[in-house]
């Protein structure tokens, strides 16, 4: 790819973003994907999640157990509008959230180190299938009771001292690698 004289580089405005509007958006095909968020403590890291599943075209959020729900301002304060754009839904537990997404034919994916897990690299997610990724605590990780329900393990691989990622980083990370492995959307 020949570079571009850096000079002459410059941002895009937001109008040549082409970006939709919330209605537009609302009507969009989405990818077939929900976000599950197990007893998540942080309101950033809920707003986050908010917003890379709005970047990303995801059909919706369940928040589950603690994890704080809209409107609240530190939520929005990272959200950016997206919990308006977003579909979600709120649960008593994880385990009634999942319950519902079997019913419906959602293949359930733990994002969690286990000893029966894959590596993120090697997940082939298929084109037919709704998927659901659960991602837990930002300390104890998904609860036992819902990793028992769940179809499949993933983990994203990592080289450093820490054991783990962000869960507003690790749900971005799924969703591109969703996106990049099952193509585009279109809409």
């Amino acid at each position: 790819m020949a570079r571009k004289n850096i000079s002459l580089v410059r941002k895009l405005n937001v109008s040549e973003l082409q970006r939709k509007s919330l209605q537009e958006f609302k009507q969009s095909a989405k990818i077939p994907v929900i976000l599950v968020l197990d007893n998540v403590r942080s309101l950033y890291n809920v707003g986050v999640v908010f917003r890379s599943a709005d970047a990303f075209a995801a059909a919706g959020i369940y928040l589950c157990g603690i994890t704080p729900a809209p409107p609240h301002r530190s939520i929005e304060k990272t959200a950016l509008g997206a919990t308006r754009s977003v579909t979600w839904k709120k649960f008593a537990t994880a385990e009634e959230a999942l319950m519902n997404l079997k019913s419906e034919g959602f293949l359930l994916m733990a994002i969690e180190q286990t000893d029966a897990g894959i590596n993120l690299i090697d997940f082939k997610p298929e084109r037919e299938k709704k998927y659901a990724f659960v991602f837990g605590n930002e300390i104890k990780g998904i609860s036992q009771e819902a990793l028992q329900r769940c179809d499949g393990f993933i983990a994203i691989p990592q080289f450093g001292t820490k054991h783990s990622l962000n869960i507003a980083m690790t749900a971005t990370i799924i969703l591109w690698d969703f996106v990049s492995k099952n193509g585009n959307i279109n809409g």
